[in-house]
């Protein structure tokens, strides 16, 4: 139990996602009982045991979506009859909590540019967790950009498919021109990444979709990104445009509109008169 908990915090440190499956009923004869617990990492291997056999599997299979999305749940299983389904034969019944333990929310800035560096500020003033990736190493420099909790320093095809991007990792394209988002995009569209957004104007976005769509990128996979990228503030600093974009964030995040909550005050005085 004590190698759990240590990996648990590991894993927190080197920001890398697990998630952690506990027997909290079970019923019957079952092959493991209250409090046995398993961690799952996110290439499947495990440390402790549910139980073994199917019954397993399925968690494991369970706890790799959970990572996926970002969200625990609660499986029950009847070990009864394989032939209806059931994952196993001993005749009782188990529930598993599974709980992903995600890294803290991050943005990882592709680009440390003006925005970039904006970006990187407003987010580490947010509470994110900042990585700054850029192939110009003069710019990813902790004097550069001191919000930047780590860099990552390289051509993207180098430095991207190792990156850390999990589940509650907000990627923001502020590169320097679409040839770059042409090359970084490959590499990404099929990350966990809930939000993939790319700066830019509306021309720059559809000569960067042609260009992926002619290398055979199917629609369905663009269709993830998000460009222009952020609210529409009619913003035009960095600054404002950094606004735009972590506000974009922020609503995906917590489940917001993105409309604005003023009420009609006529309306609402009619409401309270009719109260």
């Amino acid at each position: 139990m004590r190698e759990l908990y240590a990996e648990i915090l590991r894993a927190y440190d080197e920001n890398r996602p697990v998630a952690l499956c506990t027997v909290i009923r079970a019923r019957g004869s079952v092959p493991r009982h209250e409090a046995a617990k398993m961690l799952v990492h996110p290439d499947g291997r495990i440390q402790g045991t549910v139980g073994g056999g199917e019954l397993e599997a399925r968690v494991i299979r369970e706890a790799l979506e959970a990572m996926q999305e970002g969200r625990p749940r609660l499986i029950r299983y009847t070990l009864s009859d394989p032939r209806q389904g059931d994952p196993g034969v001993c005749g009782g019944e188990v529930e598993v909590f599974v709980e992903p333990l995600l890294p803290p929310p991050t943005v990882l800035i592709l680009g440390a540019g003006h925005v970039g560096r904006a970006v990187a500020h407003l987010a580490k003033w947010l509470g994110f967790r900042v990585l700054v990736s850029d192939d110009r190493a003069e710019l990813c420099t902790p004097e550069g950009i001191p919000e930047a909790d780590g860099f990552l320093i390289g051509p993207p095809e180098a430095v991207l498919p190792s990156a850390p991007i999990h589940a509650q990792t907000y990627i923001v394209l502020a590169t320097r021109n679409h040839p770059l988002d042409v090359r970084i995009l490959p590499l990404i569209l099929d990350s966990p990444a809930p939000y993939i957004g790319v700066i830019g104007s509306r021309r720059r976005w559809l000569l960067t979709a042609k260009a992926l769509l002619e290398q055979g990128i199917p629609m369905e996979r663009l269709a993830r990104v998000r460009s222009p990228v952020g609210l529409e503030l009619n913003a035009e600093t960095p600054e404002e445009i950094a606004v735009s974009i972590m506000a974009e964030i922020i609503a995906l995040r917590r489940g917001g509109s993105g409309q604005p909550m003023a009420i009609d005050p006529r309306q609402a005085l009619r409401d309270l008169a009719g109260a």
